[in-house]
């Protein structure tokens, strides 16, 4: 049995940071070692484990089997490590004077900020957002490095190295004015296709699958209008007799205030998961904690 006295913890940790990296060179500049020291330091971790825990493929270092099956243990150590060694760092919303960073849709401005904000205005009054359009390929670097607190959204290509939670799930319908004339009766496909469409790319977003599925499906229907985002919809459907495959969440948001009716998407399309996303290295941060916990409070159904 090993005992963790034999083992040194800056061990533990260029272990974790060479699962996460899979680079030397990488890790050795995070911790502001040279490459070599770091390969001292593996072939310290494998003569004491008893596995080569890494091997070099043309994908840089691969973890072996047992190196996967304990790297969550050990990573969770080291977060809980963390936080004891700094439980005095508080987060204090009515005094704090601290701008988060939040990866978000349109739809999700539009749904989640009105509310949001009002209540940030109540209990942190100093407290500043910023919503930003990160492309995909870059959104794990940019909160692995800090530079975005928090994600919400479909977005699975955070998986290994953050945690998330489930809000709510979404479900396409149909958006009209409420006056339409389609929107007096029960909704069939034979009206969705005859009916003149808006189409929105929204690129970088899950929204791009309906337009599959409904091709996929030989699903064709006039397409009068294509836009590459939804904040202008609400604008033009109100105005116009042109439909719009939108989320629900989309609706129940602008439906009152812009005389508009949902009804029920007369295709089966696959419901949408809306998870808040953040990386591990931030979950014990007390501000991410608190922001986090405000949202899900405020906006998690079941």
């Amino acid at each position: 049995m090993r005992k963790l006295s034999e083992i040194d913890t800056n061990l533990l940790v260029v272990f974790d940071l060479l699962y996460q990296r899979r680079n030397t060179q990488r890790v050795a500049e995070q911790l502001g070692l040279t490459q070599p020291a770091i390969s001292h330091a593996l072939k310290r971790l494998r003569k004491l484990l008893g596995d080569q825990l890494f091997e070099r493929t043309s994908r840089g270092l691969m973890p072996t089997p047992y190196a996967t099956r304990i790297h969550e243990p050990i990573a969770q150590a080291l977060a809980g490590l963390q936080e004891a060694l700094n439980l005095s760092q508080d987060f204090d919303p009515a005094t704090s004077r601290r701008s988060f960073q939040v990866a978000m849709s349109d739809i999700g401005e539009i749904y989640f900020l009105p509310r949001l904000m009002s209540r940030l205005a109540a209990l942190a009054p100093h407290v500043s957002l910023c919503t930003v359009r990160s492309e995909l390929g870059d959104l794990p670097h940019d909160m692995e490095e800090g530079h975005i607190d928090l994600a919400v959204g479909l977005i699975p290509q955070l998986g290994a190295g953050f945690y998330q939670q489930r809000l709510f799930v979404q479900r396409y319908v149909c958006l009209m004015r409420e006056d339409h004339p389609l929107a007096q009766r029960a909704f069939s496909m034979e009206d969705f296709t005859a009916a003149r469409h808006i189409v929105v790319e929204a690129k970088g977003t899950g929204h791009g699958r309906v337009e599959e599925l409904l091709a996929k499906a030989g699903i064709a229907r006039p397409v009068r209008l294509q836009l590459p985002h939804f904040v202008a919809v609400p604008y033009i459907v109100s105005g116009t007799d042109l439909i719009v495959t939108v989320t629900d969440k989309l609706a129940e948001a602008t439906a009152h205030r812009f005389g508009l009716h949902a009804m029920p998407h007369p295709m089966a399309l696959p419901e949408v998961p809306i998870n808040l996303f953040w990386h591990r290295r931030f979950h014990q941060d007390a501000g991410n904690r608190w922001l986090r916990r405000l949202i899900h409070e405020m906006f998690a159904e079941g």
